[in-house]
């Protein structure tokens, strides 16, 4: 490398470092015309153009990141939430999957980081789906989420609430009472609990779920209302 291309190197790495992503990105273009072969500024001017919403500009820079580097799982996870966020679902769950592969080729061995990540990125699929009420696609990647990374409450507290959906609470009062074991303080879990209950005519034990559900966070509105609800039935 020689001492221009050097120079311009890192000061480019050091305006993206410090979040100057406007004064970096023309630096890093500049050195990868001089050097295209660099898979961290491919993958740093890809990071640039996603911030400013440019996704074809950024999947081509994090695709060649990966051609250079394939076993570059930063990228692997830039490429595929890029590709998320273009609408192109098959494309990101195909780099999941390498990126997944490539980190360990054992699944129950995955780093916990890349694990989070991944399991976060499924979440966030599943949510889409779940808001078109496509129940069967969201609950596939609420459960592709958990066996990623299986302690996290809110993804359960999902998968119950598209298990119930589709007519399955039983199923869905398992995930609803593992999300308040991981997380008893977490409110959603305890008050969709107490929703399924109330659902299948345990009214007592939906009171008593909604109660708890107060008790461990006072402003949840929510449980809040369905005591209220319950209290105006009984009389």
């Amino acid at each position: 490398m020689s001492s221009n291309l050097q120079e311009l190197y890192e000061l480019g790495n050091k305006l993206y470092a410090e979040g100057n992503y406007e004064a970096a990105e023309p630096v890093l273009r500049e050195v990868i015309t001089a050097n295209p072969r660099y898979a961290d500024v491919h993958n740093k001017l890809g990071v640039i153009y996603n911030l400013r919403r440019e996704m074809n500009k950024a999947a081509e820079h994090f695709e060649k990141a990966l051609e250079l580097n394939p076993r570059y799982t930063e990228v692997s996870l830039n490429l595929a939430v890029t590709y998320n966020d273009m609408g192109e679902f098959k494309k990101a769950q195909e780099v999941f999957s390498m990126a997944a592969q490539i980190a360990h080729p054992d699944p129950n061995a995955i780093d916990p980081f890349i694990a989070g990540k991944l399991a976060n990125e499924h979440m966030r699929v599943g949510n889409m789906y779940l808001e078109f009420n496509m129940n069967d696609e969201a609950i596939e990647e609420y459960k592709k989420a958990i066996k990623l990374f299986p302690k996290l409450a809110d993804v359960h507290t999902k998968l119950g609430i598209a298990l119930r959906n589709k007519g399955l609470t039983e199923e869905a009062i398992v995930h609803f009472v593992k999300a308040k074991l991981i997380n008893p303080s977490y409110g959603p879990a305890w008050v969709q609990l107490g929703l399924s209950y109330y659902m299948s005519g345990l009214t007592g034990l939906a009171f008593e779920e909604w109660q708890k559900a107060l008790e461990v966070n006072p402003n949840l509105k929510e449980a809040e209302s369905y005591l209220k609800f319950l209290k105006k039935e009984e009389k």
